[in-house]
């Protein structure tokens, strides 16, 4: 966001400078340039397709993290329900394992997927479930159980994917390299006399363009922007599913701690 508000700032004053020092030894001094209306109506084409362009992306990569939030979340419900039907010791297992492992993910992955990174702290309760699941290879409800927790490893894939940049770097870039060209091309377009109107219409669009650049920045980047994804979901699963187990229960019997490190071996 600094970066693309200091870019911006700087391509305005080139523009200006340019207009100040430049212009007069390219235009001669009886051409005035472009008024209002020849400036803003091609610049006003340009700022809606960059604008349709950026929003659009970056309002589908941030819907497409919010759907892979929702299904993770409905998956570790899902796998917390199946295995009601696991016998006592392995139906409290994998069961805790669903609290710990949504406090992990919310605790640990979720401020490491701001850099498109996993949590090894949340992997550890993936395993953990894959081991309980040895002990129930011969029971009714192992294939139940296997095709559950392989529904939550792929929803954990599909959001750990959305976690990285929907538009690539390179575009990116070359975005931002096509407004400080674009914003000081029209400030050598501007009249040195009598532009107010003009030199206004240059500020808006800057702001205007400037301001999409960064809404995009950050919408691709769904963990960890001003509009991030909350991990509301998993919070409400890993609230869910503590209630009934916790029932009755000691808190420090749960094989990790409040932020999902394991303290106890299961």
């Amino acid at each position: 966001m600094i970066t693309v508000i200091v870019v911006a700032v700087l391509a305005l004053l080139a523009a200006l400078a340019a207009n100040r020092f430049l212009r007069p030894r390219l235009v001669p001094e009886g051409d005035e340039g472009m008024n209002v209306r020849d400036l803003v109506g091609p610049l006003l084409t340009l700022t809606v397709l960059l604008l349709a362009f950026t929003l659009v992306t970056a309002s589908s990569s941030y819907k497409s993290a919010q759907e892979a939030v929702r299904t993770e979340a409905s998956a570790v419900d899902n796998l917390a329900e199946v295995a009601e039907y696991a016998p006592t010791a392995q139906r409290d297992r994998l069961q805790a394992d669903v609290i710990c492992y949504a406090r992990a993910v919310r605790v640990h992955e979720w401020p490491a997927m701001a850099n498109g990174n996993s949590s090894a702290v949340a992997s550890t309760w993936s395993t953990d479930f894959r081991q309980a699941f040895k002990n129930l290879s011969d029971h009714s409800s192992f294939g139940m159980l296997v095709s559950a927790d392989n529904q939550r490893a792929k929803a954990r894939q599909d959001r750990l994917a959305e976690s990285t940049p929907a538009v690539p770097s390179l575009i990116f870039w070359f975005l931002l390299v096509t407004m400080t060209v674009t914003v000081i091309a029209l400030g050598m377009c501007l009249p040195r006399k009598n532009n107010k109107a003009q030199l206004s219409a240059l500020v808006l669009v800057t702001a205007l363009l400037t301001t999409t650049l960064i809404i995009t920045r950050d919408a691709e980047q769904p963990f960890g922007g001003a509009i991030d994804v909350k991990p509301t979901a998993l919070a409400d699963v890993e609230g869910q599913a503590s209630r009934p187990f916790l029932a009755g229960r000691a808190a420090h019997l749960l094989p990790c701690d409040e932020q999902g490190r394991k303290t106890l071996p299961s």
